[in-house]
């Protein structure tokens, strides 16, 4: 298990795998991070050529994680090899609903590889703390789109903040890094992306799956500390060092040492960004 905390990627941005002339765009796009897709973004026809691909271009100075294809696919095995490669950070693992699906990718790699279970069905949800606690999960991913489709769900976005809010809690129990929120698909609609990435950050998650490079600057921003936020942090650590560890109050709230924690948090996070 690594220390809980935020996580260090705010945006993480899609390329499909059998699009090898889009890879270097992404890096380009000023996400935090991005995920070569081997899985939903490519044809059956075309997985063996597009993680030819991915082999063909990787290297040291081209820090990526992969998306692999999910347990129990023909591709499964040999996706997984791409870890070993220079340059992968880590596989992203869709359709993940046990310990077992994560131990048998970690098998698969043959060594230590950051995995990343998306959480995209109702038996997933009800395992999130068992596939939390997994070898080498680093961080758990909502994938909203296709939770809605096994669920059978026709709601919009926020009405799964009960499911986020479990995601948040399980990630703290297991000691594992904050959830990242699923995609916004209207790639078009600034508000609708706003909105849902405020809202994400919210309930307890720290950064959201892009599926277009203009989706990442938003993203990056809200889910960084605004100038409120830091302001209000600088307050509180004055205040705090004034007090010399003893609660008081400031600006009519009480700061004690939780209230500290939390700006300590968003002063590093202001200093990372």
């Amino acid at each position: 298990m690594t220390e809980h905390g935020a996580g260090k990627h705010r945006s993480y941005l899609f390329v499909p795998g059998s699009r090898p002339e889009r890879f270097d765009r992404a890096m380009k796009s000023g996400a935090d991070a991005v995920i070569i897709d081997l899985e939903d973004a490519v044809a059956a026809a075309d997985k063996i050529s597009a993680r030819d691909s991915v082999a063909t271009w990787a290297r040291e100075d081209r820090v990526v994680y992969v998306r692999v294809n999910a347990r129990g696919t023909p591709w499964f095995d040999e996706d997984a090899q791409l870890s070993r490669l220079p340059g992968i950070a880590g596989l992203v693992l869709p359709k993940t609903e046990c310990s077992a699906d994560v131990a048998a990718l970690v098998c698969a790699v043959g060594q230590q590889t950051a995995v990343f279970p998306l959480i995209e069905s109702a038996k997933g949800m009800c395992n999130a703390l068992e596939i939390a606690n997994a070898p080498c999960v680093r961080q758990l991913m909502f994938g909203t789109l296709d939770f809605m489709l096994d669920m059978q769900m026709d709601v919009d976005n926020e009405e799964l903040n009960g499911f986020r809010a479990e995601l948040t809690k399980v990630s703290r129990v297991a000691g594992i890094d904050a959830p990242v929120d699923g995609v916004t698909v209207a790639v078009h609609d600034a508000l609708q992306l706003e909105r849902d990435t405020r809202n994400g950050k919210r309930f307890g998650f720290f950064g959201k799956l892009c599926i277009h490079p203009k989706q990442v600057a938003t993203v990056n921003e809200g889910y960084a500390p605004s100038e409120s936020d830091i302001a209000w942090a600088r307050c509180v650590l004055d205040a705090a060092q004034d007090g010399k560890g003893v609660a008081l109050m400031t600006d009519g709230s009480m700061v004690d040492r939780p209230v500290v924690l939390r700006a300590e948090r968003i002063m590093k996070l202001a200093s990372s960004n």
